[in-house]
């Protein structure tokens, strides 16, 4: 009884256009989540791969820090590339359509009619549906974007987008370093802090990707873990492979 009144509550006018209103506005917890899962996979990657290769635990700090700030910085410039190109693309598919409406209008209305018609709407209701999206300019511009092109009105601000990756990638890969710091540890205990940590810290990133994704959170913080556990540890056999081999 308690699920189906807060079903209930959920489909309340209000509740319903607050819901609307937010699916609309893009989320850039998917950035900080994507950036966070690459930043500890990378940087714990190459930690693994010095240890594995036998390299002193300046070293490790060194290259993991330096991977770190240069490899966040590579990817929020990429996501920001990325947003701003589907800014561009939103607008240059929003002149288009303006375009065509203004030349010919009777075809726009034909497109308009056909989309509807493919949802099940005929006779009447469907050209009432025809007449009130194309009384309105903005509307019909809106709808040929969102129903003939796929896009969505409202996609993300580059630079919101890069500082989200960026934050993330620093604040999450950074976990893998912290055992370094800390004084009196053997290389066996300081690696293997740094493991748990970089484990638990995929697990938890994976588990808020699931979140985000709408799947369940064990098994996606559980697929994270093993995917990020299968990168570092081929890491750390190319550097014992190249210590063991090469004398390196």
């Amino acid at each position: 009884m308690a699920h189906d009144a807060e079903l209930a509550a959920e489909h309340e006018p209000e509740a319903i256009r607050e819901r609307l209103a937010a699916t609309r506005r893009h989320s850039y917890l998917g950035d900080a989540v994507l950036g966070g899962i690459d930043g500890c996979v990378t940087t714990f990657a190459v930690v693994a791969g010095t240890v594995g290769g036998g390299f002193s635990d300046a070293v490790a700090l060194v290259l993991g820090l330096a991977n770190l700030i240069a490899d966040g910085f590579s990817m929020a410039v990429s996501n920001y590339q990325n947003a701003q190109s589907q800014r561009e693309a939103l607008l240059d598919t929003r002149r288009t359509e303006e375009r065509h409406i203004a030349a010919v209008p009777e075809g726009e209305r034909e497109e308009v009619r056909q989309l509807f018609a493919a949802k099940g709407f005929t006779g009447e209701a469907l050209e009432e549906i025809v007449r009130v999206i194309t009384q309105d300019r903005q509307l019909w511009v809106n709808t040929m974007l969102t129903e003939e092109h796929g896009l969505a009105l409202e996609g993300p601000k580059p630079l919101r987008a890069a500082l989200a990756t960026f934050a993330a990638f620093l604040l999450v890969g950074a976990l893998p370093l912290l055992p370094f710091l800390l004084p009196g540890l053997e290389r066996s205990e300081t690696f293997a802090l740094s493991a748990g940590v970089t484990g638990l810290a995929f697990f938890g990133i994976g588990a808020a990707k699931g979140w985000v994704v709408g799947r369940p959170l064990l098994r996606a913080g559980v697929q994270t873990l093993l995917l990020g556990g299968a990168a570092a540890a081929l890491a750390y056999l190319v550097g014992y492979w190249l210590r063991t081999t090469f004398g390196i």
